[in-house]
C-alpha cells in the first residue's frame, strides 16, 4: 500500500486484517502447468512446442537449465468482483483488498512451486520469471495461456492489451537444471523497475532481493 509497516496506524491495520478475511472467503485459487525442453538461441530460448522466448534477460536467467516449467495461477473472478465492488464506496479500503490480493496471488504462486519442486526430486531451480519482467516482452501472455489450455481449465485469459483477466493472476517460467546453477540475484539494481518503484520512493523494498 506504499505504507511502511512501522507507520501503520491501528486503524489502517484492523482494515488490512478485514479485507484479508473478506478476501480468503471469496477467492478459489486454481492453478495450470506444462513442462517443456528448451535450447539457447542467439536470440532467446526456444520451447520444444516451438515458441521462442526472446530476450537476453530470460536467455541468462535460465543458463544451465534444461527444461522449464510453464505456469499460471489466478485467484478467479470473485477477487476482482470484490475489488470492483469497493470502488464504488471507499477507495482506501479498495486499495487494500487489492494489495491483500497481490499478495495472496503471490502466497498461491510460492505454494505451486513448492508443489512442482517436489516433482523433480535432485534439481536446481532459479526464481519464477514472468513476461514483462526484464526484457521478456508481455505480449506473450495469450501464447502461454493458449499452450497451458488456461482459458478452458481455469477460465484465464490474456485482453487485446495482454493484461491478465481474472486481473490477480500469473504467468510465470520456472527453470529445471539437473547440476548447481548460479543463483541470480534479485536487487534493486538489477530490477527493471528501479526507476518506478513506489517501494523504494518510500523507504522500503518489495522483499525479493
Amino acid at each position: 500500500m506504499g505504507c511502511p509497516p512501522e507507520q501503520a496506524d491501528e486503524a489502517t491495520r484492523a482494515m488490512v486484517v478485514q479485507c484479508e478475511q473478506e478476501l480468503l472467503k471469496v477467492i478459489q485459487p486454481r492453478w495450470a502447468s506444462c513442462v517443456f525442453d528448451i535450447t539457447q538461441e542467439e536470440d532467446g530460448v526456444r520451447l520444444s512446442c516451438g515458441l521462442l522466448l526472446s530476450g537476453k534477460d530470460i536467455k541468462r536467467h535460465l543458463t544451465g537449465c534444461s527444461r522449464v516449467v510453464l505456469l499460471c495461477a489466478t485467484l478467479s473472478a470473485q477477487a476482482d468482483r470484490l475489488i470492483r465492488q469497493a470502488e464504488s464506496g471507499d477507495m482506501f479500503r479498495a486499495l487494500a483488498l487489492d494489495c491483500c490480493a497481490t499478495a495472496a496471488v503471490e502466497q498461491v504462486c510460492d505454494q505451486i512451486e513448492q508443489h512442482i519442486q517436489g516433482e523433480f526430486p535432485g534439481c536446481y531451480f532459479p526464481f519464477r520469471y514472468s513476461p514483462g519482467y526484464g526484457d521478456l516482452p508481455i505480449t506473450l501472455q495469450g501464447q502461454l495461456l493458449q499452450l497451458l489450455d488456461a482459458p478452458r481449465k481455469i477460465g484465464l485469459c490474456a485482453s487485446a492489451s495482454h493484461i491478465l483477466t481474472p486481473r490477480k493472476s500469473v504467468t510465470a517460467f520456472l527453470g529445471v537444471a539437473e547440476q548447481p546453477i548460479a543463483q541470480t540475484i534479485r536487487s534493486c539494481l538489477s530490477c527493471p523497475a528501479h526507476n518506478s518503484c513506489q517501494y523504494r520512493k518510500s523507504g522500503g523494498h518489495c522483499g525479493i532481493s
